[in-house]
């Protein structure tokens, strides 16, 4: 098995339109980490705000969406103690509370260390110059992508990423789909973000 794996990869090497993926630095593993690590602290995040939502509904205290009024409300609840919570509920969003701000600060870490790193590499500040492209897009680009001569058109690092739509072909028409969605669904789901944020703004330039 191991041998005819050795003759395969020996075949494909010698062959002119073989195309080889370059191996990442250590820069680039550390910095790639870092995002999953970013990454999964804003999702426990949010699955603490969704308990809290959801402990605060079963006792009849509905909070709007976004983030800065369901801490408000929590707040004003600790701090006034309108009687809707029982104490020993009080303490445990008391302790929801206390993580969920904890969890702020590591994410804001997180990011400051990424603007620092956007501002010290140059392809990350280059990067940066685009609508849509913030610190933490620029520094996940460069550490998964490196070299960007590794694709020979934009089209080709899109298809990495899975932006490009899928193609199905009936009768010799071809049909374009939805996204093919392959590749990085953390790098691909932080572009999407990025262009939504930008969409509203570029009209005016």
């Amino acid at each position: 098995m191991m041998t005819e794996m050795a003759e395969a990869i020996g075949e494909a090497a010698t062959r002119p339109t073989m195309r080889f993926v370059t191996l990442k630095s250590e820069e680039q593993l550390d910095m790639q980490t870092l995002h999953r690590a970013r990454d999964q602290a804003v999702r426990e995040r949010t699955s603490l705000m969704n308990q809290l939502r959801a402990v605060l509904l079963e006792r009849g205290v509905i909070v709007p969406q976004g983030r800065a009024k369901l801490r408000l409300r929590v707040t004003e609840l600790l701090r006034h103690g309108t009687g809707e919570l029982s104490s020993r509920i009080q303490l445990l969003i008391e302790d929801m509370l206390t993580r969920w701000l904890a969890l702020d600060e590591r994410i804001a870490a997180f990011d400051a260390e990424f603007a620092a790193e956007a501002k010290r590499d140059e392809a990350a500040r280059r990067l940066t110059s685009i609508p849509g492209i913030g610190a933490l897009n620029a520094t996940a680009l460069v550490a998964a992508v490196g070299d960007a001569e590794t694709f020979a058109r934009g089209r080709n690092l899109a298809a990495w990423l899975g932006l490009v739509p899928r193609q199905a072909t009936t009768g010799g028409k071809p049909r374009l789909l939805g996204i093919t969605k392959r590749g990085s669904k953390y790098l691909r789901k932080m572009l999407i973000q990025g262009a939504r944020a930008a969409l509203p703004t570029l009209p005016r330039r």
